[in-house]
């Protein structure tokens, strides 16, 4: 088998299967497993040139990555690809108590050994931009800095109040860290000597730069790289310099389907929108309560919820089962008060959106809200993921195809909270980008 180019673990699984589009899309044949597969579901995909495991390493203390994240990246090294990627969200958005991506850095340096390790946050293919060190993202047309961010600064968990990304990473480590920044990389830069150094990315020639240097002069001692689907972004032009990969491929439209169901526990503003243009286009709608579904006694509200959504799809009409719509409905102060109930809310979902699909057969399906996926494909039964269609309007929400378990074969499409346009269910529905 030829050597894989890279391997990696994303932090949620919008995260993850951002990751498979950025690559697949590009022609590097990618197959994203939920969790470490055995020998034969492996060897469906001997092709495979990067292999992701998805993770919920997002939403979880560092007391948990110290439990998990060493044996994930310790299967991760095994598969000797020439590169191995820990993926966070390119908003960046952190803490200390929670999502800790200096802990997690502190992890890999130790099973892949102690070196520099390359941090590229900034992709502008998904509007996002790091300059002299300092993040900027758009939302509805404009970009901000992070931490003015009207979405990614009222984060309910992880509000990101520090655009200095090293600045905001000192916060959850002591590892020593360095920059270079977007003025230096189009120069003549020499690695510094830092356990952490930020690459800026601005633009496409700060992104190839920063993708040559990653790949040409720091690879050989860094092996463990991390940072946002802007890894893959930046090491494509390098890829296809050396002629590891070939121009990027085309992908059909998966075309239309007469029904989908979608379950959201996003509060964001941008699924708010989608999930309103959603019922004005033929959606049935189904209000969930998050605090009952979160509860440890939640039997009889999941099945309440599941006899609801197969009420609507009965019709023949799509339906959208959600837990909030917007901002204004977040119960995320009470769901904080009970340990685990965001995790339990991710998991109700998942069992109602296996319920619907079972039942009804239905050939397409998405789940909304980053941490929600993470939790809610737990329940579905999936094993891995390929890349159906990307969506280049919609760029880190593609649609997939399930592999393995009842939900084999099934068409899915993961989406975190502040991406998308307003019709992204309907062009989910539709099948065409």
């Amino acid at each position: 088998m030829t050597r894989p180019l890279i391997s990696y673990y994303g932090d949620d699984f919008t995260g993850s299967t951002d990751v498979m589009e950025a690559l697949a899309s590009n022609g590097v044949e990618t197959v994203l497993f939920l969790k470490v597969p055995d020998a034969q579901l492996l060897s469906r995909f001997t092709g495979a040139r990067a292999f992701g495991l998805a993770g919920a390493s997002r939403s979880e203390t560092p007391d948990w990555m110290d439990a998990h994240l060493r044996a994930a990246f310790v299967w991760l090294k095994a598969l000797d690809a020439e590169l191995c990627h820990y993926k966070v969200c390119s908003t960046f958005d952190s803490a200390p108590h929670v999502g800790n991506i200096g802990r997690a850095i502190e992890i890999g340096r130790a099973v892949f050994g102690a070196g520099t390790v390359p941090l590229i946050v900034g992709a502008p293919q998904i509007r996002r931009y790091t300059a002299f060190g300092e993040l900027f993202a758009a939302y509805q047309g404009r970009n901000y800095r992070i931490d003015r961010h009207p979405v990614m600064s009222r984060h309910p968990v992880t509000p990101m109040d520090e655009a200095n990304l090293l600045l905001h990473l000192s916060r959850q480590t002591q590892l020593s860290s360095a920059l270079v920044d977007n003025v230096a990389l189009l120069g003549a830069p020499e690695p510094l000597d830092a356990d952490i150094l930020l690459l800026d990315v601005l633009d496409q020639p700060t992104q190839a730069a920063a993708g040559a240097l990653l790949w040409n002069r720091m690879r050989g001692s860094s092996r463990f790289v991390c940072g946002s689907s802007g890894v893959e972004y930046a090491l494509i032009p390098a890829w296809r310099a050396d002629g590891l990969i070939g121009e990027k491929p085309a992908f059909a439209d998966a075309g239309p389907v007469d029904r989908i169901a979608v379950v959201s526990g996003s509060v964001s503003p941008t699924t708010e929108r989608q999930i309103r243009h959603a019922l004005a286009d033929g959606f049935g709608g189904v209000t969930l309560d998050p605090l009952a579904l979160s509860g440890e006694d939640n039997a009889a509200t999941i099945a309440a919820a599941i006899a609801a959504g197969l009420n609507v799809l009965e019709t023949g009409q799509s339906v959208v089962l959600y837990t909030a719509l917007g901002p204004s409905a977040d119960r995320g102060g009470e769901l904080d008060s009970s340990i685990g109930a965001r995790h339990r809310l991710g998991r109700a979902l998942g069992r109602i959106q296996s319920e619907l699909v079972a039942r009804t057969g239905l050939a397409r399906a998405v789940v909304a809200g980053g941490d929600t996926s993470s939790h809610a494909l737990g329940e579905m039964g999936i094993a891995a993921l390929t890349l159906k269609m990307p969506l280049p309007q919609t760029p880190g929400s593609p649609l997939c195809v399930a592999h393995g378990g009842p939900a084999d074969g099934l068409q899915i499409a993961l989406k975190g909270g502040q991406v998308g346009g307003d019709d992204y269910f309907s062009m989910i529905r539709a099948g065409a980008a």
